[in-house]
């Protein structure tokens, strides 16, 4: 319940102050003099972005607190849940600083919009002027029938499903788009691949295969030198060998003679052994050598696969073709395995379907099971009203697509009058009506959802005579167990308050201001009688008044 409001340096509003009760409160003032301002103020406690040009004094700062007893309405775990200190006299305040910035404190610790936002939902609903309109608002609708059938944890399920929902349809789109570039891809990456694997890649291999092109492309001249120097080894008397081994024998003959010559001698008998060991290589080298016409074109061709590959792929060594083939070989695996994804995610979507269809079908059967006893309460109502013939019809039909509250179809239909057929109930309803029913439902609603505080601006618009004294009795009932705030022109509601405000402007010095009082006996007589006679007030206006107020 909002028990204080203290507005300072607000559009016309220099400084106001009111303390408030619980029941049924008035709030009274000529047109332009301030009450959508204060209105505006106290929307900024419940999370509205500020604007800087409502300062009044540009040199001053604009602060609006409000007051909450809420002892009474178990928020000690929304308080934990938003990381705030609970009070049960909460003290919201906004502040705009002459730069610009914005503050908001609850508690005198710093908060966030968002945290003002959940807050304020729970402790005050301002029914502005324009909110009528929104009866024919789908959104509305099934805010009104959730509220009443209590799907607020059923509804936060199946938006968290739905959100799963909408990440892996994205992930399966997008499963499909990379499937349609592989495809367009396949073929290509397939054939590249292929050809790499053709030429059998093996480390190495291109620096053997060059050496190998080199023995049998110089087969002659192999044979030639590999034979001479065979030659110069191996020939009698004169070669390398023999000349070596007369060498070795005679160091053999003084190698007694000195430790020296003991060793040379060795030394020349390990270089004979070496010269033998090369001569039979050189030999068996030589024995190798032969012209092969079909392995030099065999290897040549090898080598020609080797390079071309290279020359397409912008690589000089195997190894980096192999590196390649790697990549063709991953990305052909992508496109032949897609569709097993695809298959897979598509499951996966179904399943969730599955999970949302069934909180869906809750949400429907819980909807379905509070419209009865909704639509007649509202004919009750409307019925005291003054409109004693009007039938509200409410479509509730589930469908086969997922909406982002469900799967239902809701439509309110009305007929006004009697043998009338039924309308969509923006078109159905004139001005005055469309303020009764929301009456109506604003009156329930306020039964179900246990709202400390709910501000009416104007909801008599259209309306007057017994009917305006109807909607006062109802608007006074609901102030037996709520806080209910009614800003009004008619004098019929003004005189069920059990306090009345009046709002009204003064001239300053150089300016004009908006002040707020309460009044209280002749006072309260007075502005009944003016909002009766205008300002000329006769005799009847006032005996009027009294009896308005008793």
């Amino acid at each position: 319940m909002l028990t204080s409001l203290s507005i300072k340096n607000y559009a016309l509003i220099e400084d106001i102050q009111m303390d408030l009760q619980s029941g049924f409160t008035i709030i009274t003032g000529e047109t332009g003099a301030g009450k959508s301002i204060m209105l505006g103020a106290l929307s900024l406690l419940l999370g509205k972005r500020a604007d800087y040009s409502a300062i009044r004094d540009k040199e001053k700062k604009c602060v609006i607190e409000g007051s909450f007893n809420i002892s009474s309405y178990d928020l000690k775990a929304l308080f934990a849940e938003e990381d705030l200190d609970f009070e049960t006299q909460t003290i919201i305040r906004r502040e705009i600083l002459p730069s610009g910035k914005s503050r908001a404190f609850i508690n005198d610790t710093p908060a966030n919009l968002s945290s003002l936002q959940v807050l304020g939902e729970r402790l005050l609903d301002i029914h502005s002027q324009h909110e009528t309109l929104s009866l024919g608002d789908n959104d509305y609708q099934f805010l009104v029938i959730d509220s009443l059938a209590a799907n607020a944890s059923r509804l936060k399920q199946y938006q968290a499903e739905m959100q799963q929902l909408r990440v892996l349809q994205k992930q399966l789109q997008q499963l499909r788009e990379e499937q349609a570039q592989a495809t367009k891809e396949y073929d290509y990456n397939l054939f590249l691949l292929t050809e790499l694997q053709q030429a059998k890649l093996v480390t190495g291999m291109q620096e053997e295969l060059e050496e190998r092109y080199e023995e049998l492309s110089n087969v002659e001249q192999l044979t030639d030198q590999l034979g001479s120097a065979v030659n110069h080894i191996q020939q009698e008397e004169i070669g390398a060998a023999a000349a070596l081994r007369e060498a070795k024998n005679n160091l053999q003959r003084i190698s007694g003679i000195s430790g020296n010559y003991q060793q040379l001698f060795e030394r020349l008998q390990s270089l004979n052994i070496e010269l033998d060991d090369i001569a039979t290589e050189l030999e068996s080298a030589l024995d190798k050598v032969e012209a092969n016409p079909a392995e030099l074109e065999q290897v040549n061709a090898r080598l020609q696969v080797l390079y071309n590959l290279q020359k397409k792929h912008a690589v000089a060594t195997v190894d980096e073709l192999k590196q390649i083939e790697e990549e063709l070989v991953k990305k052909v695996a992508v496109s032949e395995n897609a569709e097993e994804e695809i298959a897979h995610s598509e499951k996966a979507i179904s399943e969730k379907k599955e999970d949302l269809h069934k909180i869906a079908t809750d949400l429907h059967a819980a909807r379905k099971s509070v419209i009865p006893k909704f639509v007649k309460e509202i004919e009750t109502i409307l019925a005291d009203l003054g409109m004693p013939n009007a039938t509200l019809k409410i479509e509730l039909e589930q469908q086969k697509d997922f909406f982002h509250n469900g799967q239902d179809k809701l439509n309110w239909l009305l007929a006004a009058n009697k043998g009338g057929s039924y309308n969509e109930i923006k078109k159905a309803a004139s001005g005055g009506e469309l303020s009764r029913i929301m009456l109506a439902v604003k009156s329930i609603l306020a039964t179900y959802s246990k709202l400390p505080t709910i501000i009416f601006d104007e909801i008599d618009t259209g309306v007057s005579g017994d009917i305006a004294q109807k909607m006062a009795g109802i608007l006074q009932k609901m102030g037996k167990n709520m806080q209910v705030i009614a800003i009004t022109h008619l004098p019929q509601i003004a005189g069920k308050g059990d306090r009345h405000f009046k709002i009204y402007k003064e001239d300053a010095v150089n300016s004009t201001i908006t002040n707020i009082k309460e009044l209280r006996g002749e006072e309260r007589v007075e502005e009944l009688a003016m909002m009766l006679g205008g300002k000329n007030i006769s005799d009847s206006a006032v005996a009027h008044a009294k009896a308005l107020l008793n």
